[in-house]
């Protein structure tokens, strides 16, 4: 697999900055576990402060959980994370497995059941159950290519979720071969290359394939989600001017939207828009503007009405505002919540391990984080 070339002359210190968020860490976070002040980080991050030291690089790398070289040179793939749940090595297997013939056949109706019951896990937040599903679904569906599209979305999404975003990028680029001569596939398969190149920190590539297939995609909720997915992505790039015309673009689209089916499980909706207006303020380092904007969203009728996936993912991006503010209550609660909520998306993915382990160990946290910590094997 080729990895998606990116700007290789990118700044040593935007590359901490990209690594950071993608970590789900705030400045003052990385700060304190380098043992340096939030305005260095930010001076390093903005390239006021070089970085000319490999011992200091190093130390950063290791905060960041990361190879050095991945600082150094942009080319190195970035590391997989280990997620504490078994079944990613038999995806991999059959991701590697695509050119064989399937090695059952089976009806189509029955591989569509099989393939919205995997949307279903997902939206429940049962990973390990979906990973269990994936290898045998990827099989099948090779015999029905109208279905390939689908199921590599879903695996894309679930090997995101667990850290493997190298991986994820393989199954969301397989998802637009597969979906070559239909603009819906065509589009939708492009939501995952977004997703996955983001994952990557490749915001600019997926700045430009979500612009780019928003332009042809002829149906609404297909374009008004790769118009979200373009929005966050010029957030990671810092392009705040593009951020507010994408939002306001997708908003137009929201607010034209009648009833609520989503076919083709985009996602998108009238509580996307401000969901990722959270998210974009997040990543432009708009801490108060995104807490306004959660605690917002979260008030609004149709916020149930989101798959326990959804709401557990956004309140964990959450707990990321509430440190940046300093208010470790309120970082407590959401983390609470949505282990409550999807205990898979608290449990299980290297994002939100990373949040439980900062709010436990800047206290006082509440008592559910601290068992939280304990119970997946955190030290406070």
């Amino acid at each position: 697999m080729t990895r998606p070339a990116g700007d290789r002359d990118e700044p040593v210190g935007r590359r901490v900055a990209r690594w950071r968020v993608r970590r789900r860490m705030t400045q003052q976070m990385l700060a304190d576990r380098l043992g340096k002040s939030k305005s260095w980080v930010d001076k390093v991050e903005r390239g006021v402060r070089g970085l000319d030291r490999y011992s200091v690089v190093q130390e950063i790398a290791e905060v960041l959980r990361l190879d050095p070289a991945v600082l150094l040179d942009p080319r190195t793939p970035p590391p997989t994370m280990a997620a504490g749940l078994d079944g990613v090595d038999a995806v991999r297997s059959a991701l590697a497995h695509y050119h064989q013939r399937p090695t059952r056949t089976v009806a189509v109706d029955e591989i569509e059941r099989h393939v919205a019951y995997a949307w279903l896990t997902y939206d429940h937040a049962d990973y390990a159950q979906l990973l269990r599903a994936v290898p045998a679904l990827l099989d099948a569906a090779h015999a029905t290519p109208c279905l390939l599209v689908p199921t590599y979305r879903i695996t894309a999404s679930v090997l995101i979720k667990l850290g493997e975003a190298d991986l994820a990028w393989l199954a969301a680029d397989r998802a637009v071969t597969a979906a070559t001569g239909d603009p819906i596939r065509t589009g939708t398969a492009t939501i995952a290359v977004a997703q996955a190149l983001r994952a990557l920190g490749r915001d600019r590539l997926a700045l430009t394939a979500a612009v780019a297939a928003a332009g042809t995609a002829a149906d609404q909720q297909v374009r008004g989600s790769l118009l979200l997915q373009a929005a966050i992505a010029a957030a990671g790039c810092g392009e705040r001017r593009r951020v507010e015309d994408l939002l306001d673009h997708a908003e137009t689209l929201a607010d034209r939207r009648t009833g609520g089916d989503d076919p083709h499980h985009t996602g998108f909706g009238p509580i996307a828009v401000p969901l990722a207006r959270f998210l974009t303020a997040l990543h432009l380092g708009d801490a108060d503007e995104a807490v306004y904007r959660h605690e917002q969203s979260v008030r609004r009728d149709d916020w149930a009405l989101l798959p326990a996936e959804h709401r557990a993912a956004h309140l964990i991006d959450a707990v990321g505002a509430y440190l940046e503010t300093g208010d470790l209550t309120k970082a407590g609660r959401a983390l609470a919540d949505a282990d409550a909520i999807a205990p898979a998306e608290v449990r299980y993915r290297p994002a939100a391990r990373t949040l439980i382990t900062e709010v436990a160990r800047h206290g006082p946290a509440a008592a559910s984080v601290g068992r939280l910590a304990t119970q997946i094997g955190l030290t406070r």
